[in-house]
C-alpha cells in the first residue's frame, strides 16, 4: 500500500472520475395500439471523495459502475424518458444527493430518433388494423446529444447534435482570398456548399428556482433555425454561413447563451470532362471525403462567457 501523504513524493491525485459509459437502453411507451419509443446511450461520470480509492485501493466511498448501469435502467422504467436532458437531469440529481461522497454528477447522453412507418392499406388490412402505430424506421443520420453536469447546487446542460449532413447546390462563392507561391486553387462565383453540422449549445438554465425550459420543443426549435439559416445565408465563405447559423439561434431562443459549431467542409470539385468533349457547366462533381476544411467557433449573447470546451471531442 502506497500513502503519497506519507511518502515524501511529490505526486498527488488530480481531477478524477469514474462511471459507467455506454449504457444502451431503449423505452417503449405503450398506449394502446399506438408505441412511442425512446432510444437512448447514456454515460455516467462522478467526482467528489475519492482520494483514497486511488491511494489505498480503499472502496469505502465507491458506488460500485454496475450500480451506475442499474440505476439507468430502473430510471427508465420509474421516470419514464421525457427528453434525453431531463432524464440526464433525473440521474444527476439522484447520485449527488443520495451519496455523500459523491460531489459531482456528469451524464452524456446521445439519443438515435425513430420514425413511424407508414404502411399500405393492404399490409395493414392483414393484421387486422387499419393503422399501423408500432413499426418505426431509423431517422436520418444525426444524432441528438446533451450533456448534463450538476454538483448538489448548480446545473449546466448542454444539448446539441452531431452528424447532420446538409448542402446548398448554389448560392455559394469563394474568392478574394490570400494567394501565395503554394496556392492553386481557383475562385469559384457557384460552387456546392456542404458539411457536416456537429452543433453544442448552452442553456441559461442552471438553478432549480429557474422555470426549466421545454426541452423537445428547443432541441426542435434550434435544429428548424440552424437549418434555415443554412438554407437562407447566401455564403461568401463557410465562417459566414456558421455565424449566421449560431446568430439565428442566439437570437430565437431565449433559453439558449452560447452555440459551438464545427463545420468540416464537403468539398465537391467540378470533374475536368474536356478529355471527353463534353462541357461542365457546375453538374457533374467530384464528390472528396478528405482532406476538409474544418471551421469552427463560437457565437455567445451579449455579455455571456464561453463555457462550451473548444474541442468538441471533449463531449
Amino acid at each position: 500500500m502506497t500513502d503519497n501523504s506519507r511518502s515524501g513524493r511529490p505526486v498527488i491525485l488530480g481531477q478524477n472520475q469514474y462511471g459507467k459509459a455506454e449504457n444502451r437502453v431503449v423505452r417503449i411507451t405503450r398506449d394502446g395500439g399506438t408505441h412511442h419509443i425512446k432510444d437512448l446511450n447514456v454515460s455516467v461520470a462522478l467526482s467528489g471523495d475519492m482520494d483514497e480509492v486511488h491511494y489505498s485501493g480503499s472502496n469505502a466511498n465507491v458506488l460500485p459502475t454496475d450500480t451506475t448501469k442499474n440505476t439507468v435502467y430502473a430510471f427508465a422504467k420509474e421516470y419514464g424518458i421525457e427528453s434525453a436532458e431531463q432524464f440526464g437531469i433525473h440521474l444527476a440529481r439522484h447520485f449527488v444527493t443520495s451519496q455523500e461522497p459523491i460531489r459531482t454528477a456528469r451524464i452524456r447522453v446521445e439519443e438515435y430518433a425513430w420514425e413511424r412507418i407508414e404502411t399500405s392499406d393492404a399490409g395493414s388490412g392483414s393484421i387486422g388494423a387499419d393503422d399501423v402505430r408500432h413499426s418505426f424506421v431509423r431517422k436520418g443520420q444525426e444524432t441528438r446529444v446533451t450533456q448534463i453536469t450538476y454538483d448538489g447546487s448548480s446545473w449546466e446542460v448542454i444539448s446539441g447534435l452531431k452528424d447532420l449532413v446538409v448542402m446548398n447546390s448554389t448560392n455559394s462563392e469563394f474568392w478574394g482570398y490570400v494567394k501565395d507561391k503554394y496556392t492553386t486553387l481557383p475562385e469559384a462565383y457557384d460552387r456546392i456548399l456542404a458539411t457536416q453540422v456537429s452543433a453544442r449549445w448552452r442553456f441559461n438554465w442552471t438553478g432549480d428556482e429557474q422555470k426549466m425550459p421545454d426541452w423537445e420543443k428547443s432541441y426542435d426549435q434550434v435544429r428548424k433555425h440552424m437549418l434555415q439559416a443554412f438554407a437562407e445565408t447566401y455564403s461568401l465563405s463557410l465562417q459566414q454561413t456558421l455565424y449566421q447559423m449560431g446568430s439565428r439561434i442566439i437570437d430565437n431562443r431565449a433559453e439558449i447563451d452560447e452555440v459551438r459549431l464545427s463545420l468540416p467542409n464537403k468539398h465537391h470539385f467540378l470533374v475536368d470532362l474536356g478529355p471527353f468533349g463534353l462541357e461542365n457547366d457546375n453538374e457533374v462533381y467530384f464528390a472528396a471525403d478528405r482532406p476538409y476544411g474544418l471551421i469552427e467557433a463560437t457565437i455567445l449573447r451579449d455579455g455571456c462567457e464561453p463555457h462550451i470546451p473548444v474541442d468538441l471531442t471533449n463531449l
